[in-house]
């Protein structure tokens, strides 16, 4: 006799035939192997684009996007059961690739943070006079407080054991918004002079909407893990 934790759910809604619930499972893998092509591809043109090595600036936008595009999206896409590489794994081992890539992501983006800050002071330019660098800082700050988050999601004996659900969910919502914020930033760097004067055109505006996808695959990802889910119909 099947138990109740062996009913399958679906996020998507009650009364969902299990045709279109197959196929909206094959539309998320495609949506999840897409977003990690994305991320890399993002890293891979900026990496193009900055030509690491001819100035200080030049280590700057390679960092972010390694960390932040590629690093930040890996660590969530990897608790994914569509389209991951890792999906085979125990949840011990994803936990353990969850805080390898964020903690890569923290190393990231405070060295691209150092040599933006040490471009500044060369150049004798002020800091934080833009939006995209103060959008930047705030998702610096929002990036530390999550991985302080995590570590008593790590070490769930320095808090309370009621706590630990309520902990758990703050940790995901908080970390979505953190993701939005760094899309919105990584946006916010396409309108900047340097991206301006090295991407013009229909290429700007593909960069432009290349972030958003991920963000959407990342969004749908957490609010299917924690929003109440509906029986499935067949």
């Amino acid at each position: 006799m099947r138990s109740s934790s062996d009913v399958e759910y679906s996020a998507v809604g009650e009364g969902l035939g299990m045709r279109e619930y197959w196929l909206y499972v094959w539309l998320r893998r495609l949506a999840v192997v897409a977003a990690h092509i994305i991320s890399l591809g993002l890293v891979i043109l900026t990496s193009i684009l900055s030509r690491p090595g001819t100035s200080l600036f030049s280590w700057h936008p390679l960092c972010m996007s390694l960390g932040f595009c590629l690093c930040m999206t890996e660590g969530i896409l990897l608790f994914s059961a569509e389209g991951s590489p890792f999906c085979f794994k125990s949840r011990k081992w994803k936990v353990r690739l969850h805080w390898f890539f964020q903690a890569l992501l923290l190393v990231c983006g405070a060295t691209g943070f150092g040599f933006m800050v040490a471009s500044k002071n060369i150049k004798e330019h002020p800091h934080f006079t833009s939006w995209h660098s103060l959008l930047g800082v705030a998702t610096m700050a929002a990036t530390v407080l999550q991985a302080i988050c995590g570590v008593f999601l790590l070490f769930p004996k320095l808090i309370s054991t009621r706590s630990f659900p309520r902990l758990r969910l703050y940790h995901a919502t908080c970390g979505l918004v953190a993701y939005l914020l760094a899309t919105v930033t990584v946006v916010s760097a396409m309108f900047t002079d340097w991206f301006q004067a090295s991407v013009t055109g229909t290429i700007w505006y593909i960069f432009l909407l290349l972030p958003l996808f991920p963000a959407l695959v990342v969004m749908n990802q957490i609010t299917s893990a924690f929003l109440p889910k509906k029986k499935i119909t067949s």
